[in-house]
């Protein structure tokens, strides 16, 4: 009778698993813009309570100033990056041109070194780099619509975010009626530790992605790379795609480097230089600016940037740490729940260390044959 309880239970929670991941995946216009106003409104939060306090304006009008202010930023900062491409398309006849000789120096290469016919390679139309420049022009689009898809809801997220703020404290009593048998204080607690936790990760990874830019700049800067500090900023803008991201933005300054330089080395001069400050962030930047802020391992970290990438493509790919991390504090919450909280962390330093590993097996046989 257990036995068929428990397959019940296990099937019931398969059943609503994947419930779950469908909804998800099928109301991914409503939920992804949703959920990047509810960023945008943690980070525009502090200016709006200051407003709000230091110059007494009401909840609209702060509201309001604050949206004003982000999109001033977001504008300024599209702007730039639209004229930066605007030159590196200028370019593109020149880049082109550079990449054709490479090309056919390469082949020349295969041909004297491995015995290669440069005529039999050239037949195969896949190689051709007309063929090669169109196939990734290609996929570049197909990123930039998908990345377009991010800002296709500009008329929507400002919206969302404005009536977040302003219904704030409206928000935070539907969470409380919603759940009625739960103390305040302990879903305030909860709620407060969702907001600290966002808010600090959101803060340390704008300052990280400052810092970074000034290293990729200075880096590429003394390599003579055009458009250094673009490719730089480029790069440490791209942090929010974890660990794929930086692989992006050390390859593109890499091709210009290519096209542009009369040597390879200065290609592989660039991607050193990404090598170099993605290890100084990964290992002394980010540990020292966020701490522990976001506590999820690295197999967890990993692990939802590939599944929040299938259910939302690039959009999940940003969204998937702060997303891990504020399930992690949920469930941390809920005692039936503490177990998948407990593996979403960072692991206690004496579960790798083999000695105390070694005691606490000792100990829950002692247990177990007590």
């Amino acid at each position: 009778m257990k036995s068929t309880n428990h397959n019940s239970k296990l099937a019931y929670n398969l059943f609503c698993s994947i419930a779950i991941v469908f909804i998800l995946y099928i109301l991914k216009p409503v939920l992804v813009p949703l959920i990047f106003s509810v960023i945008l409104s943690i980070i525009l939060y502090p200016v709006v309570v200051f407003l709000e306090k230091r110059w007494h304006y009401n909840r609209v009008m702060s509201t309001v100033t604050a949206l004003v202010l982000l999109l001033i930023v977001v504008i300024g900062l599209f702007t730039f990056i639209g004229f930066q491409i605007k030159d590196v398309i200028d370019k593109t006849d020149v880049y082109f041109v550079r990449l054709s000789e490479l090309f056919q120096e390469i082949l020349q290469y295969c041909e004297t070194s491995f015995g290669i016919d440069k005529k039999q390679l050239l037949q195969d139309r896949s190689l051709k780099i007309e063929n090669v420049v169109k196939n990734n022009f290609s996929r570049i689009g197909e990123l930039l619509t998908e990345s377009g898809s991010l800002l296709g809801d500009l008329f929507l997220i400002p919206i969302y975010v404005f009536f977040l703020l302003l219904y704030r404290k409206f928000f935070v009593e539907f969470i409380h009626k919603a759940f009625p048998k739960k103390d305040n204080a302990y879903l305030n607690i909860i709620l407060n530790k969702i907001y600290t936790t966002q808010q600090n990760y959101l803060i340390g990874l704008t300052t990280v992605m400052g810092i970074v830019g000034l290293l990729n700049s200075a880096g590429l800067l003394l390599l003579g790379i055009e458009n250094a500090v673009f490719y730089g900023f480029l790069g440490a803008l791209l942090l929010l795609i974890p660990y794929i991201g930086v692989i992006i933005g050390s390859l593109i300054p890499a091709f210009v480097a290519l096209a542009t330089k009369d040597s390879a080395w200065y290609s592989v001069g660039v991607i050193g230089v990404f090598t170099f400050v993605q290890l100084l962030e990964g290992n002394f930047i980010t540990p020292k600016i966020t701490g522990s802020k976001v506590n999820l391992n690295a197999f967890v970290s990993i692990l939802a940037l590939v599944l929040f990438s299938l259910l939302w493509g690039i959009s999940g790919m940003i969204l998937a740490l702060p997303a891990t991390a504020t399930l992690k504090i949920i469930f941390d919450q809920i005692p039936s729940l503490k177990p998948y909280g407990f593996v979403l962390g960072e692991p206690e330093q004496e579960f790798l260390k083999s000695k105390s590993f070694a005691r606490l097996l000792v100990w829950r046989s002692i247990r177990k044959n007590k």
